[in-house]
């Protein structure tokens, strides 16, 4: 294996433990000690490591997946330095110190899994998204590939619901996958713009648009007030706010606060 060097904090087991908490993630297996995922047809393992993973394959291809599945573009250091200044948060990095947010590779996918996760717990969320990527993606090891959006546009709306995807879910999801929208093209958008253009299709919302900003582009004051588990969590601190308007006082951490803020229910 060879060794992705990273200069920062990084718990492995702590950044991957959302791929377990809620059920196996058939994209992203834990398996004897690394995490699993297949990156061009082929199975990427990352283990820890001194100073930083091990990445086997490591490569032009992988690292970029690599990273990101790492959340290695978030920089914990300054993050960790202001949260001391905030009483609430200030026992938050020193309890999940090296915590790193997971972000999905690909921006289809993200917003697949936001769609799953529409309304449902996330044990539901996860079984119903291991089954569509049984049935239209490519196992490679112990892990399958997530399924493309070419293949999710063939299918029709009766093949996910016999899944378990409700009929406005699978209405959503082939309707995304059809669509025009150069989902990509949306990393050079400014953050309203992205929840513009996303909110513009049909089923996806603020709360999607919020997380597509958070866990995919990593845009770190991405806030996502809509959910429900953020809102208790800042609820708890703070009392009776709005948890939208309350985003302001984590400037400009809104993203990594909401994580941290997460993290405490895995």
């Amino acid at each position: 294996m060879a060794l992705l060097r990273v200069d920062a904090p990084l718990d492995l087991a702590l950044t991957t433990a959302r791929f377990r908490a809620f059920g196996v993630d058939l994209a992203n297996v834990w398996h004897e000690g690394g995490l699993h995922r297949v990156v061009g047809g082929r199975e990427m393992r990352i283990e820890a490591a001194p100073g930083g993973v091990d990445v086997e394959p490591l490569d032009a291809e992988t690292e970029p997946v690599a990273r990101k599945v790492l959340g290695l573009e978030f920089e914990l250091e300054p993050f960790y330095a202001w949260a001391v200044g905030v009483p609430e948060l200030a026992e938050l990095p020193v309890r999940f110190h090296g915590f790193r947010p997971t972000l999905a590779p690909d921006p289809f996918e993200m917003l697949v899994g936001a769609i799953t996760a529409q309304q449902v717990s996330l044990f539901a969320a996860t079984a119903i998204r291991n089954r569509l990527i049984e049935r239209f993606g490519e196992r490679v090891g112990v892990a399958y590939a997530f399924p493309t959006r070419e293949r999710v546009a063939a299918t029709t709306e009766e093949e996910l619901t016999a899944l378990g995807f409700s009929r406005r879910k699978a209405e959503y999801m082939v309707g995304l996958a059809r669509s025009d929208l150069d989902l990509h093209a949306l990393a050079e958008l400014p953050d309203e713009d992205v929840r513009a253009r996303i909110v513009a299709l049909r089923g996806l919302g603020e709360w999607t648009a919020d997380w597509f900003l958070a866990r995919h582009l990593a845009r770190p004051r991405a806030w996502p007030a809509g959910d429900l588990v953020l809102r208790k969590a800042v609820r708890a601190l703070f009392g009776d706010v709005d948890v939208r308007a309350a985003g302001a006082r984590f400037d400009p951490f809104q993203n990594l606060t909401a994580h941290y803020l997460l993290a405490q229910y895995l």
